[in-house]
């Protein structure tokens, strides 16, 4: 071990693939990753609404999550943020770090000893950056992908990363994945800021399994959004988001239930019946939830209609 180099007892081996990026139109801004290494996400992914996103990884330095954040609060650009970081930093040689700050700047360091092959590539607003690939055509192709790739921008980095798997990925494998998405603009609400935040700890498919959650979470975005328009009076809104919502998640009990729940409130109890046989006839516990949310509430029925549902 050199002097310079890290001790890897004292490091977390995060040899990873991973993107940093900022939607020009919504603001979003965000970080991808996939690794080798398990709960890859609770150490490479660090992201804050109004501020930017940061990526830490090869022999990590944890502490530039944080404080990547805090001096792109105190006004650096994300590249001033890298050099600072990195300038400081003795096992420089050794680390692989991405900033993308809120104005859409890029700041990104391949060490020189980061285990080939290694390398990163920086369009407008986003950066790619990988080391211990099986090649290096893996961050060429994550940032056509990305480039190309079309939709919101938490769908367009797990494209990318799907990309760089296809082109070979990290050299040992597959284990672990995370997507944390914030918004452009930080809010008073601090606990929404955080659009998406999925993690796949331990999967041996966690590409696969990141896609399929994205999925559901887009569908309860839209459920969640469907509850709001109700609490405003918005009857046709609400259900034309749980329309959504069922149409991205068919099979999903919970959402088809409280689908029917919607309908059966805004009197529209003639569709909502079929689906509500749906669901008791795979899961009869949700027949037994029916009176328990009638009594608080929840479904605003009249005994006769009650008693339609129950029959089911």
């Amino acid at each position: 071990m050199t002097a310079n180099a890290p001790d890897p007892r004292a490091n977390n081996l995060a040899h990873t693939f991973s993107i940093v990026a900022r939607d020009p139109e919504t603001g979003e801004m965000g970080v991808a990753v996939q690794s080798h290494w398990f709960s890859v996400g609770s150490v490479v992914s660090w992201a804050e609404a109004g501020v930017g996103a940061v990526a830490t990884q090869s022999f990590v330095n944890a502490s530039f999550g944080p404080r990547g954040l805090e001096l792109l609060q105190i006004g650096h650009t994300a590249t001033h943020a890298v050099e600072e970081l990195i300038t400081s930093d003795e096992g420089r040689d050794y680390r692989q770090l991405a900033i993308v700050d809120a104005y859409g700047h890029v700041g990104v360091h391949t060490g020189q000893k980061c285990v080939a092959e290694a390398g990163h590539y920086v369009g407008n607003g986003f950066s790619v950056q990988a080391n211990l690939m099986l090649n290096n055509r893996v961050w060429p192709a994550m940032a056509r992908a990305f480039e190309t790739g079309q939709g919101p921008l938490a769908e367009r980095m797990v494209a990318a990363l799907e990309a760089a798997q296809d082109e070979g990925g990290d050299i040992r494998g597959k284990q672990s994945a995370a997507i944390l998405v914030v918004r452009g603009q930080a809010t008073a609400k601090v606990w929404e800021d955080r659009l998406i935040d999925l993690r796949v700890e331990d999967h041996p498919e966690p590409l696969v399994e990141l896609r399929r959650l994205l999925n559901v979470a887009r569908a309860y975005q839209y459920m969640n959004a469907g509850d709001e328009s109700l609490e405003k009076g918005d009857v046709e809104g609400s259900l034309a988001n749980y329309r959504r919502a069922e149409t991205i998640q068919p099979d999903n009990l919970e959402i088809k239930f409280w689908h029917a729940v919607a309908l059966a409130n805004a009197g529209r109890l003639a569709e909502a019946l079929p689906k509500f046989k749906q669901v008791f006839g795979q899961d009869s516990n949700w027949a037994a939830t029916v009176p328990r949310i009638a009594a608080v509430g929840l479904l605003k029925l009249t005994s006769a209609d009650l008693e339609k549902i129950t029959r089911l």
